[in-house]
């Protein structure tokens, strides 16, 4: 059964594309995507076909780009690519079929998985055979489709054929069909039968089980510890705080979300250590946590206030308990002559709404603090696109990237990377995936989206020219082989192979 959910202006434009051919240079088109302008655009990726056809081979060559600018080509360094291959080669051969249906010339899309896994092309070696992991990404985009449509009898059909095949412990395309076949079942749960209006909207949850909190927890804090992705932003932020303090006897640091809530404090440890080491160090320095978790922030404060004093720095610590919405800018107490930045690691996707307002306001409230620098940390990629689809396919690109990276970092079997996958990145994708409304707060977006918005709000770039002091630090904490860093337009990017993964910016009023 296939569905055209493509908006007929945008389908029929299609035409005008030529029918991509199976030499070494053709390019590879991802499914349309919606931008602010509410407009269609398709983004453009330039792959080698070796990268699906001869991945096995010692002699291939593969070459990759991240579809934003060739300043980034350098993530393409590291030949072997996984699970996210399956994803842009059945897109490609699903748009493929798409032509040839519409003029009535083609074959079906499960033709084309079929011969693809005839041909032996695009196979990960030790992950199975290459037709299983193209019937997955069939079965996904098929089940989303169905979803989309409200086709529940289809989308069941389905998903029962997904759990089957989708498996926890399983290779690394088997384990994140699995998130997105959770996130997938969730959704039909709450879409309206055919011929109803509207889709049904889930009260935002305020509470969890401690249970639940507790694994979350244990899931952070080895994301922290086994992934660089959040290392890297505390790098990055330290690095301009430590610039933007250079000199300045009374700092103030007030942090958004204090890292999700992570325990200990591990970014503030380390700029205490910074500024204790500087041969004259400020008198005293100030942190703000703002967000609801206020035990938990303030938990994190005693332990370093003393931490602090024993390197001989006068630290003084305070909580807003307040969410990122009602923020206002009388809640933070500064002080005359101190010097303020605002630190926000992967916080502000979660007040980006179908309407900009939520936003817009908490950046008005930091701009009305003046700080010095706003280091800003997030996600580098489109979830937040209005229509479903787009978002499913794109969450499927960079998640299938994460999962092959935690491949690389620990043991098939390891309890470990379970925990991070089924209790921090599923939570992420089922999110973004089954929520709607004020309940789907995963809602990252690239960083020229961010580079728009804070230019709207009044910020102004500050570049990072850090990129040799990055790559160094990545070096140090024995990332495995495959992680890079590169510069786009004064951005740091974290990518994992061709595909970014967090980007960090820095701004300024």
């Amino acid at each position: 059964m296939a569905y055209n959910l493509f908006h007929q202006d945008s389908y029929d434009d299609r035409r005008s594309y030529p029918i991509l051919e199976d030499d070494e240079d053709a390019p590879i088109w991802l499914p349309p995507l919606y931008d602010e302008s509410s407009n269609f655009k398709r983004i453009k990726r330039t792959v080698s076909l070796g990268a699906f056809t001869n991945s096995n081979s010692s002699s291939s060559n593969v070459s990759s780009h991240i579809p934003r600018t060739s300043s980034t080509s350098s993530l393409s360094s590291v030949p072997k690519l996984q699970f996210r291959d399956h994803i842009m080669t059945y897109t490609r051969r699903y748009l493929t079929v798409e032509e040839e249906e519409e003029e009535e010339e083609g074959a079906s899309a499960a033709a084309l998985v079929a011969a693809e896994g005839g041909q032996g092309g695009g196979g990960v070696a030790g992950e199975g055979n290459n037709a299983d992991g193209m019937k997955l990404v069939q079965l996904l985009i098929s089940c989303a489709e169905a979803v989309a449509c409200r086709d529940k009898s289809h989308a069941s059909v389905l998903l029962s054929e997904l759990r089957s095949n989708a498996l926890v412990f399983g290779s690394a395309f088997q384990r994140v069909a699995s998130c997105f076949m959770q996130g997938l079942a969730d959704r039909l749960t709450l879409v309206q039968p055919l011929g109803a209006v509207g889709y049904v909207v889930v009260p935002t949850r305020t509470t969890t089980t401690s249970v639940a909190s507790e694994k979350r927890e244990e899931a952070l804090r080895l994301v922290y510890e086994n992934c660089p992705h959040i290392q890297f932003g505390h790098f990055v932020a330290n690095s301009s705080i430590l610039e933007a303090f250079e000199g300045e006897r009374l700092v103030h640091v007030v942090d958004l979300g204090m890292t999700l809530g992570l325990p200990h404090g591990h970014q503030w440890r380390g700029l205490v250590r910074s500024l204790a080491d500087r041969p004259s160090p400020p008198p005293r320095l100030r942190i703000t946590a703002v967000g609801l978790c206020g035990d938990e922030f303030r938990a994190i404060g005693d332990e370093l206030e003393p931490y602090a004093l024993g390197l001989g720095l006068n630290l003084e610590f305070s909580v807003v308990e307040s969410n990122l919405e009602n923020l206002d800018h009388k809640d933070i107490d500064v002080r005359p002559g101190e010097v303020l930045v605002v630190n926000s690691i992967l916080q502000l996707h979660c007040v980006v709404k179908e309407s900009r307002g939520a936003l817009n306001s908490v950046l008005r409230v930091i701009h009305g603090l003046s700080p010095r620098v706003l280091a800003l940390v997030e996600q580098d990629s489109s979830h937040n696109g209005p229509f479903f689809l787009g978002r499913f396919m794109e969450a499927l690109h960079y998640y299938s990237a994460i999962f092959d990276s935690l491949d690389a970092v620990l043991p098939k079997y390891d309890t470990k990377r379970a925990k991070m996958e089924q209790f921090y990145f599923a939570e992420e994708i089922k999110n973004i995936v089954s929520c709607e409304g004020p309940a789907r707060v995963e809602r990252h977006e690239r960083v020229d989206q961010w580079r728009r918005r804070m230019s709207r709000a009044g910020f102004q770039p500050s570049p990072l020219k850090m990129l040799a002091q990055a790559k160094q630090w990545l070096s140090s904490i024995n990332a495995c082989e495959g992680y890079t860093i590169v510069e786009e337009k004064g951005c740091l990017v974290l990518g994992w192979k061709s595909k970014p993964i967090v980007a960090a910016s820095c701004w300024k009023c």
